[in-house]
């Protein structure tokens, strides 16, 4: 049998704020496999943003586990997980817009250490593959557009190379042309790249469009359909 490349466990997030305790998550379990992409479905203020960051290693569960090829990722040390493993696009984009597409991607690589390969080359390279033309390359992501940014933004979380990429409402602010190229490039890092690709979405056309589609409801996290 085939290992996940992320399996969640009895997965629940409890928050406390002084004698109020709240669940969003209880128990959530599934096995996630690279070379397919999932959608995350549900209400607002089901979970979906908190299950994200726990799969991501942004946040830490209150019980059960994250599991990375069969390794929790808190054995295998958070940090290494989201900077070698594991990238977010986020709705926010955190992107450094004083920046150029490519310092944007080359910066990434600095911080978490990429190694064996020229950075400016790779991203290049990254930025080619998600379609940002060479003059806008060396222009300030602020003077782009915003389809432009959501995949500078791509190209910065798969700068590392990593295996699982997760997404959170990637297509929020965009038009209905930009969107679909965006999703197209989702399905093709899944499908001929065999990465991981996790989107949480409000968007039918997106839930639509990916191989399985998760719903989140009161806590747990069940196939939909």
């Amino acid at each position: 049998m085939t290992t996940p490349v992320l399996e969640l466990t009895g997965l629940s997030r409890t928050y406390h704020a002084g004698n109020r305790r709240r669940t969003v998550l209880a128990g959530v379990s599934y096995a996630f496999e690279a070379g397919r992409m999932y959608a995350i479905v549900g209400p607002s203020g089901s979970g979906k943003t908190t299950l994200l960051s726990l799969a991501s290693g942004l946040d830490s569960p209150t019980s059960g586990s994250v599991r990375f090829r069969g390794r929790d990722i808190a054995e295998l040390g958070l940090g290494t997980y989201r900077n070698r493993h594991a990238a977010t696009v986020f709705q926010s984009l955190n992107l450094l817009t004083y920046m150029t597409a490519v310092q944007n991607v080359t910066s990434a690589m600095e911080i978490t250490g990429v190694k064996g390969v020229p950075r400016k080359r790779r991203a290049h390279e990254l930025l080619d593959l998600l379609g940002i033309e060479p003059v806008d390359r060396t222009r300030r992501t602020l003077k782009l557009s915003g389809g432009q940014q959501q995949r500078v933004a791509i190209a910065r979380a798969l700068a590392c190379e990593v295996d699982v990429l997760f997404a959170d409402e990637p297509t929020g602010s965009l038009d209905h042309e930009t969107a679909d190229d965006i999703v197209r490039i989702f399905r093709r890092l899944a499908h001929d790249d065999g990465k991981c690709v996790i989107v949480v979405t409000h968007s039918k056309e997106v839930a639509h469009a990916c191989d399985e589609v998760l719903h989140l409801k009161r806590g747990t996290l069940v196939p939909h359909g």
